[in-house]
């Protein structure tokens, strides 16, 4: 067992000093948690003094309990007045970090935005949903045959020049960047039960100069529909539904006869805007045409049970016709967020 301390006015007065300089020492409200377990906790000076109260001869406990109760009020009241100063100090230090600067500018938060060619290929593709179509993706890195060969493109198409498109090395290899979605109709045709109902948004690459109206990577939105008993009026009933829908219900299309090896017949799409800026107009959209016996043959499909119709357009074209304030196409590519923020989440 520990020595018994003496109860005398000396230790008293020694421990009870000892507190209140560690009390007023402390700066911080856990100093002073820790100053106060330490000197007035038990295990104190002043605690185990007040334990020998029970060894003191009787006519002294008298004198010896005043004095050392005392001695603990003492520093029982010190502590209470240092933790309500530490306490102020230390709030008043958190309000002052807390502060607002009522006169400071304003840090604003500015809102991301999504590309409106994103937005509009969505609204597409929701489009021909609605109409019971299917959306198709597929690779953009595509097979020479299925961009060229299955479509009917001959050898000498000046389309499958090195000056057009972007051939990848070696060239044995025979792979390009896909220079149309047309890829993923075909890809479509030989992996689906007809009849087949596909529209393919995507990017596409040529090897054009970025201008205001030109850009090596651009998007396009191209259709495919194989049914039996096909004919030219369901191709113009799609086009010009899907034009009302994008343009407003008074819009309008009129079909030219063109060619493309991908369809036989074939026509330019122009559609009417009655509400044009410059005044009601017509412009050219996109190409169409009933489907090409021989893609169909190269399908694995025969041309004589089911027939079929085309369609294609750009999706950065599509944009600029409904947004007429967009003139420049390097505007859609430079990845400036202030361009898409005017679009918001509706184009």
């Amino acid at each position: 067992m520990p020595d018994p301390t003496p109860i005398t006015e000396h230790a008293v007065t020694e421990a009870k000093d000892a507190a209140l300089a560690a009390l007023s020492a402390a700066s911080t409200l856990a100093e002073l948690k820790a100053a106060r377990s330490a000197h007035v906790g038990d295990g104190s000076p002043l605690a185990k003094l007040n334990g020998e109260l029970r060894n003191v001869p009787a006519d002294q406990k008298a004198a010896a309990g005043r004095l050392v109760g005392e001695s603990r009020a003492a520093v029982s009241r010190a502590f209470e007045a240092r933790e309500a100063e530490l306490s102020a100090v230390e709030e008043a230090a958190q309000l002052a970090e807390e502060a607002v600067d009522v006169t400071a500018v304003p840090r604003r938060w500015s809102p991301g935005a999504r590309h409106p060619l994103n937005l509009l290929m969505e609204q597409i593709g929701d489009i021909f949903i609605g109409m019971g179509w299917e959306v198709a993706e597929g690779p953009e890195l595509e097979n020479e045959w299925f961009n060229f060969d299955a479509l009917n493109t001959d050898a000498d198409h000046p389309a499958r020049s090195e000056q057009d498109t972007f051939f990848v090395e070696p060239m044995s290899s025979r792979l390009v960047l896909r220079s149309q979605t047309s890829p993923v109709q075909i890809r479509s045709l030989l992996s689906r039960e007809l009849p087949v109902y596909v529209v393919a948004p995507g990017k596409v690459f040529r090897k054009d100069e970025l201008d205001a109206t030109h850009t090596p990577v651009f998007h396009q939105v191209e259709g495919i529909a194989i049914d039996k008993g096909l004919t030219m009026a369901h191709l113009r009933g799609t086009l010009e539904h899907f034009a009302r829908l994008m343009f407003g219900q008074e819009a309008k299309i009129r079909l030219r006869p063109n060619f493309f090896p991908f369809t036989e017949p074939s026509a330019e799409m122009d559609v009417w805007q009655p509400h044009a800026k410059g005044g009601a107009r017509w412009i050219e959209w996109g190409g169409c045409g009933m489907v090409n016996r021989n893609v169909l043959r190269a399908a694995g499909i025969d041309p004589d049970e089911y027939q079929g119709f085309a369609f294609g357009m750009g999706i950065e074209r599509t944009l600029m016709f409904r947004n007429e304030q967009l003139k420049d196409m390097r505007d859609m590519v430079e990845g400036d967020i202030r361009f898409s923020q005017q679009f918001g989440m509706v184009v």
